[in-house]
């Protein structure tokens, strides 16, 4: 939210706006620093204070709001991107991930256990799944699914490999980089 910066590049302290707006400096002092949620009543009263539409007020300062930047973990190999801000539908994350972590020897410590359930496909190259014992290659334009209580890992074969996930907020804690 742009308040702040509107209301500064006026000239105008807290209690000017506030005044204007008819609410208290206190409480916009809490909107301002995102303590307090704001109502639509205030939002309308800051906005035509402030001489701006409701769009221009919540208006993100930068493209950040629609550019998906990457996240990269060189030490596992792995750029994601997040596609879904908060939780997505039913709490589910959507990401992009860019695999480079060559398949090879996988000790029994690099395989995740976490509840719930990872399905991914496969977009451009190669993965190795582990899933317990098991050693399963899905390939570009395959998807695989699977209980995440059976100890688990992926990895790119031949080269860097890209998947689609759709993760439980489990799976997001185990596999995304933290933001």
């Amino acid at each position: 939210m742009r308040i702040r910066s509107l209301r500064k590049a006026r000239g105008w302290s807290l209690d000017n706006l506030a005044e204007r707006a008819g609410i208290s400096p206190s409480q916009l002092s809490r909107i301002e620093t995102g303590h307090r949620r704001i109502s639509l009543d205030q939002l309308t009263a800051i906005s035509g204070a402030l001489g701006k539409s409701l769009d221009e007020l919540v208006a993100s300062p930068d493209d950040s709001d629609v550019v998906i930047r990457p996240t990269r973990d060189e030490a596992r190999g792995l750029t994601s991107w997040l596609l879904t801000n908060d939780d997505g539908p039913q709490g589910l994350t959507v990401a992009k991930m860019r695999i480079t972590e060559q398949a090879g020897n996988v000790a029994p410590e690099d395989l995740g256990v976490h509840p719930g359930r990872d399905w991914f496909t496969v977009l451009s190259g190669t993965v190795v799944l582990y899933l317990g014992e098991r050693v399963i290659r899905v390939e570009a334009g395959q998807a695989a699914s699977f209980s995440t209580m059976v100890p688990h890992a992926v990895r790119s074969d031949r080269g860097p490999a890209e998947v689609l996930v759709i993760l439980d907020h489990h799976g997001e804690r185990s596999h995304l980089p933290v933001r």
